[in-house]
């Protein structure tokens, strides 16, 4: 890596597998200059995060740093683990 440039990664997950790519961006780059560069399809896509934490566009990136395609939820969390649990209580 040379001086100047950082190196993040940009990752698209689904229930069942997931897209990454490794960049390396000229230091100072945003979230959007990632997500720009990631040649992700971006269709479906509610935001980003940060290691987990949401993060604005405009965020400023650190060396390391791996930004997250966040989808919408299709089903509230909570209702979901109840169902499962309603499911298996009647399989006993």
């Amino acid at each position: 890596m040379s001086a100047g440039t950082i190196r993040v990664s940009v990752v698209l997950a689904w229930p069942r597998h997931f897209e990454a790519v490794e960049l390396q961006l000229p230091a100072g780059a945003r979230v959007a200059d990632a997500i720009a560069a990631s040649g992700l399809p971006l269709d479906g896509i509610d935001g980003q995060a940060v290691f987990g934490e949401r993060a604005e566009p405009d965020a400023p990136l650190a060396d390391g740093d791996r930004i997250e395609l966040l989808r919408p939820l299709v089903a509230d969390p909570k209702d979901a683990r109840r169902r499962r649990a309603g499911e298996r209580a009647q399989k006993k």
